[in-house]
């Protein structure tokens, strides 16, 4: 899996592409969100349009972030997740717990929305 970070207006956005599973990648991923967790962003976004393939490690790396940006006060939203990960967030019910948005503009507007 490779990650593509970016911060654009207090939003940290990440590009996520292959498989998210439990390797050293998702360990890299959630050290680099806690990076940016320092520099006090409390909104997220994640593209999850390229990931072919997710595993429970890889849906528990989401719930771990997902509670990272919560607990500081914060959202995350994922953004169009292709269709292995959109079933198995409806598989697990976990489709009621995320906020999943269209596109990059939409989940922007979400984050802002619910950070005021």
């Amino acid at each position: 899996m490779t990650t593509t970070s970016t911060l654009t207006d207090g939003i940290l956005y990440l590009t996520l592409n292959g498989d998210l599973i439990g390797s050293p990648d998702t360990q890299q991923l959630v050290a680099s969100v806690n990076e940016y967790l320092g520099d006090a962003v409390t909104s997220c976004a994640v593209d999850l349009s390229s990931i072919r393939y997710i595993n429970s490690t890889g849906i528990g790396v989401l719930v771990s972030l997902l509670t990272k940006f919560r607990s500081r006060g914060g959202e995350m939203v994922l953004i169009n997740p292709a269709d292995h990960p959109r079933k198995m967030l409806a598989l697990t019910k976990l489709n009621n717990i995320f906020i999943v948005a269209a596109d990059a503009a939409t989940a922007r507007q979400q984050l802002l929305t619910a950070a005021s």
